[in-house]
């Protein structure tokens, strides 16, 4: 049966086939969904998405190696595709994982290990009315990930870094435009403060102005996540 104006056109895209077609049946014992199914792949999800009309996608990626291929996936169909939601199935999770999947453009994440299947119907139905749906843990990564100072990791030709973290996070700023009031505010510190920090790492760098500051982050800066240090010493 296609999909109609009263249900939701769910794609799953999974490599395991006995878990794939588990959860096809599964689903399609709701009448408000309209269930296909292809596997992991590009060019499968991208030919299965062209031959039925598609609202979400459910793509059972476990948990990425250090590849982070699934991601690079998720993100092509995000780029390709940015009006179709999508859902990622996770064996488990960390910080990084989530973090990177949201990135990527997932609207939600779904654990079997944490919750029941009616919870996954609720899911979708959910990310389907554009809503995100995440449980508490995961709010938890991505509030903090916002709140976090930036910061630019400078290292030198052998990967050495040259600059304290603090000094890093100054750089960051400083990058994004901030002047030094701006910069101690966003800091905690005071303008004083931050002009030494600039000095400091002039002399290190071998520069001498905000300008050669700002082109030498960009040449050589590589973002990092950063902890908040607010008034800390460094």
């Amino acid at each position: 049966m296609p999909a109609t104006s009263n249900t939701i056109g769910v794609l799953i895209a999974d490599s395991n086939q006995t878990q794939r077609q588990l959860l096809v049946t599964a689903l399609r014992r709701r009448p408000e969904f309209h269930i296909n199914y292809c596997g992991l792949e590009a060019e499968s999800i991208f030919a299965a998405m062209s031959s039925i009309p598609t609202d979400v996608i459910v793509l059972n990626v476990g948990h990425p190696s250090d590849g982070w291929e699934n991601m690079t996936l998720v993100r092509r169909l995000n780029v390709t595709h940015p009006g179709i939601n999508k859902v990622l199935l996770l064996e488990n999770y960390d910080r990084d994982l989530v973090v990177n999947a949201f990135r990527s453009g997932a609207r939600g994440l779904f654990c079997f290990s944490e919750y029941p299947f009616r919870m996954l119907c609720k899911c979708l139905q959910s990310v389907h009315q554009g809503q995100v749906w995440a449980n508490n843990a995961q709010f938890q990564y991505l509030l903090e990930t916002v709140s976090q100072v930036p910061s630019l990791r400078m290292v030198n030709a052998r990967g050495m870094r040259l600059l304290t973290p603090r000094e890093e996070q100054v750089v960051a700023l400083v990058a994004d435009g901030l002047s030094n009031r701006e910069v101690a505010q966003e800091l905690n510190l005071s303008e004083h403060t931050i002009k030494k920090y600039l000095f400091r790492i002039f002399d290190k760098l071998g520069i001498s102005s905000r300008v050669e500051l700002v082109l030498y982050a960009v040449n050589h800066g590589g973002a990092r996540q950063a902890e908040w240090m607010a008034g800390a010493r460094a």
